[in-house]
């Protein structure tokens, strides 16, 4: 669920030293590929590009990748089922592959090919391939896949809501499947067939990577596809996604309670202001961050800045403003019985940047985004106020058994058996940035915990722990967390927001060496080549820790250490791990 970068953001620094030098492979023609029969598959075209760029189809102003290898553009369709209409292309470098393949996911509803993916993977050697999830074919973008329409709300009109009403998948069982795990699979078996049709011979290892619904694609392969890919990458996973959806039709209830409860332009910045004023530095961090190294040790309560005697928002927040970030950290419940449906924002998350998809961005749309979700249970009336349920008067009791038993077994990636994925020797990458504003960083932490529970033996568990610990050590020969200190959702923000996470994974899988850090930088202004400081990022449950000399800009001056039990705030048992 996102409409960035979904490696990091860091695209330039995410391949480096994952090369590796083998002769050209013996190739056939790339147009001959046009002619390729597979199953369930039209391939549309097969072109070589030696121009070294590429326009992106469909963008005003157009947009143009550069800098890129000669290689073998292949776009398809797949139609596993007579509803299904699945478009995957595969890119294959001509002279420069580095006899890998690679999978890549995409963002919110997806509905496009996110062509920055292939250009990045095969710059760096990959035969790369990625899907519009089956989406396309029912009008679906990142952001929106069934809505009441933009209501001539100039923000929703900006990020891509469509001026008329839409249903998105309703009355679409299939595409839902598509999109929840088949688009990905099939892809991924399609587009490993062509690339040994192009090169002659099958690629050494496979990988996959992913951030937000690329993340969510990533733990839906390790958990129902284990002999995909040898390696995977899953950031910032939207794992639980059912849940995660109801968490953004709460957040716009919450903030339109009534006209005291929106939160005005510029607060965001405010409260983060008071956030760090109280907290940086008490959490491992240098006292000079802008950012917070493990929110959990903050406790910050927005009333502290609520109005008094001539002070006026938006230089304070009223009683009701405070009402509403109070719920915000607070998390979605069921009102009933009080029960955790989704975790709520950790402190430090906050952001009037409308680009990061926090609650500045999402409490302005005219209707809750990515509600998109809840059209495909309900219907047109989901967006209508006489609806039963509508966005605005959805039942956070009674609605979510409706959803979930119509959604959660094909869209929620919530299983924690990976038995089979790591008795294949394969691997396991997460990462998750502490300030995403769009999706709990914690909710990471819990799948992680819950692995570390199911391995143990005694089933699916939520644990804590703070040291080594046997049951941790267990997990970790196959699965890895890395937490990143003040990273948004999937790339920006103030923290060392750009690392290469796929060549430790690489590193991992075909060398046996098993990543404890991973070297992160911000740039200045969060644009290279200007570094402002860099920070290790630690395997989990680690923190990175100023060792109290040198420069708080350089990496080296942190150490990892072993963090103290922290509160993780975790959804019921029955609403996730």
């Amino acid at each position: 669920m996102r409409h960035r970068h979904l490696l990091t953001g860091a695209a330039a620094g995410l391949f480096v030293a994952v090369a590796i030098a083998v002769d050209p492979a013996a190739a056939t023609s790339c147009t001959d590929l046009a002619s390729l029969q597979l199953k369930d598959t039209v391939i549309t075209s097969a072109q070589d590009n030696t121009t070294g760029v590429f326009v992106v189809p469909n963008t005003n102003p157009p947009q143009t990748l550069t800098g890129l290898p000669a290689f073998c553009r292949v776009t398809a369709t797949l139609i596993p089922t007579s509803d299904s209409f699945i478009k995957i292309e595969v890119w294959l470098p001509e002279t420069t592959w580095n006899g890998r393949f690679l999978g890549t996911g995409g963002g919110g509803f997806q509905g496009t090919i996110t062509y920055s993916e292939l250009a990045t993977g095969i710059q760096f050697g990959f035969a790369a391939t990625n899907s519009d999830l089956g989406t396309g074919s029912s009008g679906c973008s990142p952001l929106f896949c069934g809505s009441a329409g933009n209501m001539g709300n100039q923000l929703a009109i900006a990020f891509g809501d469509p001026a008329s009403p839409s249903t998105g998948l309703f009355g679409h069982p299939e595409r839902i499947k598509d999109f929840g795990y088949r688009a990905i699979h099939l892809m991924t078996v399609r587009g490993k067939e062509i690339t040994n049709a192009f090169y002659r011979h099958s690629a050494s290892k496979a990988y996959f990577a992913g951030c937000s619904t690329g993340g969510q694609n990533a733990l839906m392969e390790a958990q129902r596809f284990p002999d995909d890919y040898n390696g995977i990458l899953a950031g910032a996973a939207a794992f639980n996604r059912t849940h995660l959806h109801m968490s953004g039709l709460f957040d716009w209830q919450n903030t339109h309670a009534t006209p005291g409860r929106f939160i005005q332009p510029g607060q965001m910045t405010l409260i983060n202001k008071a956030v760090l004023a109280q907290c940086v530095g008490r959490d491992g961090g240098a006292t000079t961050d802008q950012f917070l190294t493990d929110p959990r040790d903050c406790h910050f309560d927005p009333k502290v800045l609520q109005c008094t005697g001539a002070n006026l928002p938006p230089a304070c927040l009223t009683a009701e403003q405070v009402t509403t970030i109070q719920n915000y950290y607070a998390g979605t419940t069921d009102p009933r019985t009080g029960q955790l449906i989704n975790p709520g924002a950790e402190r430090g998350a906050e952001t009037d940047d409308i680009l990061a998809l926090g609650l500045a961005f999402r409490e302005r749309l005219p209707e809750p985004a990515f509600d998109g979700l809840f059209y495909w249970v309900f219907g047109p009336s989901f967006g209508y106020p006489t609806g039963t349920p509508n966005f605005a008067n959805f039942d956070f009791d009674h609605d979510v058994d409706t959803v979930d038993d119509q959604l959660a077994k094909v869209l929620n990636a919530n299983s924690t058996d990976l038995s089979e994925f790591n008795a294949r020797g394969n691997k396991l990458l997460m990462y998750h940035g502490w300030a995403d504003p769009l999706i709990p960083s914690q909710s990471s932490i819990n799948y992680f915990n819950a692995l570390v529970g199911h391995d143990s033996g005694g089933g699916v568990q939520r644990v804590q722990f703070g040291g080594n610990d046997d049951r941790l050590a267990r997990t970790q020969k196959y699965a890895r967390l890395f937490m990143v200190p003040g990273m948004y959702h999937c790339s920006g923000g103030p923290g060392p927001n750009v690392f290469d996470a796929l060549t430790p994974l690489v590193n991992w899988v075909e060398n046996g060496v098993a990543p404890e850090t991973i070297l992160a930088t911000h740039f200045v202004n969060n644009t290279p080549p200007a570094v402002d400081m860099t920070r290790p990022l630690c395997v989990y449950p680690k923190t990175a820790r100023y060792i109290g000399s040198g420069s708080t800009s350089v990496a080296a001056n942190f150490t990892c250490v072993t963090d103290e039990t922290d509160f993780n705030q975790k959804s019921a048992p029955q609403f996730g791990p």
